[in-house]
């Protein structure tokens, strides 16, 4: 019988899906992963390929202890297939086969469907890694920059999974699906990434915070809903996908509110009430609060973006056929098939911004957008509690939804944060208040020095409260020269 709790070192590929008497499929990826390295050492962490990096690396799926920490080369770095545990007599939860035995194998009607599911999910991944590759020659310190690796290698274990399903269940078609994934680049003209936010530059570390905080939280909610699918092994790989996940949000969630904290604490020290007087505060070498709030302000509705159309036959249909529910699916207390349900749906109507009820069904971008905007504010108002701490009068809020969108409802439309309608002309001139302008991302990058030496800590960021694996201040996380 298979151990599916422990990783299986033995073959080049560490898994728990018993890979080892899987032939067909081992030797495929076998042949996918020097294509794979390839795509690491051109697209991975650019001039830190040979550093030691104190990483974890799974060696279990059991919650209580699933990973060691220890010193690796990237690029030797054990990437692997990593499946939760199997639940014996697990059932479709939702859709038009409710109550039906969860599937093993691909049901042939939905074979496109789900590979469609499976290949966007995988592109998100390699595609944050490539935005993020120059960010270690400015990381803050060197606790900073085991995050960002940890996180980048991690995204590409993601990769892996999504790879794996594709060898596994979806043949000739899968592997060339695999192999697509290694050739499109973040940004690249000809050959971008399949959504519009993981084109996008990562250009400083506060960008980097609020990334892993706004767009790893859409990850969340989409492993969420896959790992409600009805296709067993992509909920299995979702769920344990989730687990590495958490991480990344922490790092955003605790690396602005550091940021946060250091702003405060260096108005205080100087004597500087208003966080609008943003000579003075810069002057300190501190990113103010408001410059804060733009970034907020780029990074949640870019990342709305990605939750697609509000009204949307493909999710329906995704949750008609079983393969996709919604967040905590198993939690909600309705009939799971929706057919007969509304929900509120945010639309334009005759140039006012109205909620309308519509098919619940279509809805379903709608619902968990909501769902990802209730977990966004909460993590904000952790951050208003650090400013409130530190006695400075101001507080982050995130801007409406019809904000700077390029997808939607409100695509076509200019509207403030608080959700009132512009015309083009008002939009123009506002715009630089709403949004970092040319000199703010110049102020930042300006701060963007490396901080390398053990224990120090960039003057615009706080330290974290407590280290990695329980390891104390002057722990080097990176040892960059070895």
């Amino acid at each position: 019988m298979l151990d599916l709790i422990n990783v299986d070192y033995s073959t080049q590929i560490p898994n728990n899906v018993g890979l080892a008497e899987d032939r067909q499929v081992l030797r495929g990826l076998e042949r996918w992963h020097p294509g794979y390295l390839d795509w690491w050492k051109d697209m991975g962490p650019e001039g830190f390929q040979e550093s030691l990096v104190y990483l974890r690396t799974a060696v279990s799926v059991d919650p209580k202890g699933w990973a060691k920490f220890d010193y690796v080369r990237m690029p030797e770095y054990r990437w692997g297939v990593l499946l939760a545990p199997q639940e014996e007599g697990r059932k479709v939860n939702f859709g038009q086969h409710i109550g039906e035995p969860a599937w093993q194998e691909v049901p042939g009607e939905y074979r496109a469907m789900l590979r469609r599911l499976i290949v966007i999910q995988g592109d998100t991944e390699p595609a944050s890694v490539e935005q993020q590759r120059h960010l270690g020659k400015t990381a803050p310190s060197l606790y900073d920059m085991r995050n960002l690796f940890q996180v980048n290698v991690e995204e590409g274990r993601h990769l892996w999974a999504m790879v794996y399903l594709l060898h596994k269940y979806f043949g000739r078609d899968g592997r060339e699906e695999a192999e697509e994934l290694l050739r499109r680049r973040s940004g690249d003209a000809d050959h971008p990434r399949m959504l519009g936010a993981f084109n996008e530059a990562t250009p400083d570390w506060l960008s980097f915070f609020m990334f892993t905080f706004f767009t790893d939280r859409d990850g969340k909610m989409q492993l969420e809903s896959l790992a409600q699918s009805g296709f067993d092994p992509l909920s299995r790989t979702c769920r344990f996908m989730l687990t590495e996940e958490a991480h990344h949000m922490f790092v955003g969630e605790t690396g602005v509110g550091r940021v946060i904290e250091r702003t405060c604490k260096a108005m205080k020290e100087a004597g500087i009430e208003d966080p609008n007087d943003l000579t003075k505060i810069r002057a300190l070498g501190v990113i103010d609060l408001p410059t804060v709030q733009k970034k907020l302000n780029t990074h949640y509705p870019l990342t709305l973006d990605l939750f697609g159309s509000e009204i949307s036959t493909n999710a329906a249909n995704f949750y008609n056929a079983g393969l996709k529910g919604r967040f905590e699916e198993t939690k909600i207390d309705d009939d799971h098939r929706l057919t007969e349900s509304t929900y509120p749906v945010l639309k334009l109507v005759n140039g006012e911004i109205r909620n309308v009820d519509e098919p619940a069904l279509t809805a379903l971008n709608m619902r968990l957008r909501d769902d990802y905007t209730n977990d966004c504010a909460k993590g904000v108002e952790r951050w208003n509690k650090i400013i409130a701490k530190e006695g400075v009068n101001f507080r982050l809020e995130l801007p409406h939804v019809a904000f700077n969108r390029q997808i939607g409802e409100f695509r076509d439309v200019h509207a403030t944060p608080s959700g009132v309608l512009l015309s083009d002309g008002d939009w123009a001139k506002a715009r630089d208040s709403y949004l970092p302008s040319s000199s703010d991302g110049e102020f930042i990058e300006s701060l963007m020095q490396p901080q390398t030496e053990p224990g120090k800590y960039a003057g615009w960021i706080a330290p974290p409260r407590i280290g990695i694996d329980s390891k104390s201040g002057e722990f080097e996380y990176v040892k960059i020269h070895e």
